[in-house]
């Protein structure tokens, strides 16, 4: 916007120089080419006044006046009679006066011409031709009678000192324009920066508050449109704060409210479990119990769904392996009272950093983990795959050896309370998925399913380098992957 705000600065700047520049270099152009035709055409009436009056201290001044023109101006004299022939022996006569057409025009029809070499500014010269009449009316007949043409004189005017004005003129008025146009810009620069930032302080207020610092304000400065719009925006932010706060609240009153009965119920089933020797009665506190162990597994996964959408801190960049392995090495031991080993692998050998919520990988690859080792048969294999793509993508592959889905069923794995038919589908709570797309979506990350090779299903997260996110600076999002 600001390179756009300077071009539009510097071209109305351009128009108004170009209005009131060039036409005045138009006009200085015209007005010296009229002063000059108007100084030939002096001249050259003059020594044909003198060749008129045909005696000879006429005809001696005529050659004094055309020596000293030529030696002052960068013009040249040449006269010739009615008959073609020299009219004055010392000066020059035209080239070939007999073929010119403006001699012939001159002698017989008294006609003067004017011939500036050139249908646009002028040529290299000049040309005049002026009639010469008898007596002292040299320049025309008398009004009434018919005087006869006894020659006629002609300048040839080097235009060579006119050109050179011609370019300072339009030198200095170019150069002129060039240098105001480098002070508008420079102008137009300091003037789009003021103007812009109340938008840059706007902008980096809306990326903070994207990133999740809802303490990001905007100073409200500006203009009364950016003064308003930062005004609104600093509203809207207080309520949505204020929403988040309160749901704070909640989540932890539900928390507490929640949490507590369901376990005070759980030591009572089991107290009452204890004591009862009626197989009939203890199955039935049997189901109850698992009944209260699912209803508290259904809790605990909405309050970790609350806190999510809450979105209560801003991503941090975390050592994407080093936390994987962490969270294999909880899980290692309830692998091995099954069997089932779980290998880490991937071509991430130190393994990128990426950006993440606080305790978000940890509850995503738990939950990942645990539906994993849920399904996954006595002895079989979890994998888990670090990988890098490109500078600004990581991936975290999760694969197992259990019944998989379907493509329909991995179409749906993703929504609320939604279970499948195998056996999550029967003890889980359906919101293991969901909690994991909700922290990777916050993260800026993306989630999918796919067939496992050889059998199984394979769980893709990719996620956010940090990156250029380190400096500050902003960064597109993660390339789209396939699932």
């Amino acid at each position: 916007m600001i390179r756009r705000l300077i071009v539009s600065y510097v071209a109305l700047v351009g128009v108004a120089l170009a209005a009131f520049t060039v036409p005045v270099a138009f006009t200085l152009t015209a007005q010296l080419r009229g002063d000059t035709e108007e100084s030939v055409r002096r001249e050259a009436t003059t020594m044909a006044l003198l060749l008129g009056d045909g005696d000879e201290p006429a005809r001696q001044a005529l050659v004094r006046m055309a020596r000293a023109y030529a030696d002052e101006t960068p013009g040249t004299v040449e006269v010739v009679a009615a008959d073609g022939r020299s009219a004055v022996a010392p000066l020059p006569l035209p080239a070939s006066p007999a073929d010119d057409p403006a001699i012939r025009e001159a002698l017989r029809r008294g006609v003067t011409t004017v011939d500036w070499g050139s249908p646009l500014v002028w040529g290299p010269e000049l040309v005049l031709t002026v009639p010469v009449y008898e007596g002292r009316h040299a320049v025309r007949a008398p009004a009434g009678e018919e005087a006869r043409i006894v020659g006629a004189v002609r300048i040839r005017y080097a235009t060579a000192d006119l050109t050179d004005r011609l370019w300072r003129i339009w030198g200095f008025r170019a150069v002129l324009a060039i240098g105001v146009l480098a002070v508008a810009a420079g102008l137009g620069a300091v003037v789009a920066r003021l103007l812009t930032k109340p938008l840059r302080q706007l902008n980096d207020m809306a990326r903070r508050f994207g990133d999740g610092d809802l303490t990001a304000r905007s100073p409200v400065t500006g203009p009364r449109e950016t003064r308003t719009l930062a005004r609104t925006l600093n509203q809207g932010a207080e309520r949505l704060d204020t929403l988040v706060a309160s749901q704070r609240i909640f989540v932890a009153d539900a928390s507490h409210q929640l949490r507590t009965p369901l376990t005070a119920l759980r030591l009572a089933l089991d107290n009452i479990a204890d004591g009862v020797e009626d197989d009939c009665v203890r199955e039935d506190v049997d189901q109850a119990t698992a009944e209260v162990v699912r209803m508290s597994r259904l809790v605990s996964g909405l309050l970790v769904l609350a806190r999510a959408e809450a979105k209560v801190a801003a991503p941090e960049p975390l050592a994407l392996r080093e936390l994987v392995e962490d969270r294999l090495s909880v899980w290692r031991p309830a692998a091995d009272e099954r069997g089932v080993t779980i290998v880490l692998s991937g071509t991430a050998d130190e393994g990128p950093r990426v950006l993440a919520g606080p305790g978000n990988l940890d509850q995503v690859l738990d939950n990942v983990l645990s539906n994993a080792l849920e399904v996954s048969p006595d002895r079989g294999t979890i994998t888990v795959r670090v990988e890098t793509r490109g500078p600004e993508e990581a991936v975290l592959e999760v694969f197992d050896q259990g019944p998989g889905m379907s493509a329909a069923e991995q179409a749906r794995a993703f929504d609320r309370f939604w279970r499948g038919q195998g056996l999550t589908g029967r003890t889980g709570s359906g919101l293991g998925l969901a909690i994991v797309k909700q922290l990777v979506t916050d993260d800026g990350g993306r989630v999918a399913l796919r067939d496992a090779p050889g059998g199984g299903l394979c769980v893709r997260i990719g996620l956010r380098t940090a990156g250029q996110d380190l400096s500050g600076r902003s960064r597109p999002g993660p390339r789209p992957f396939r699932p």
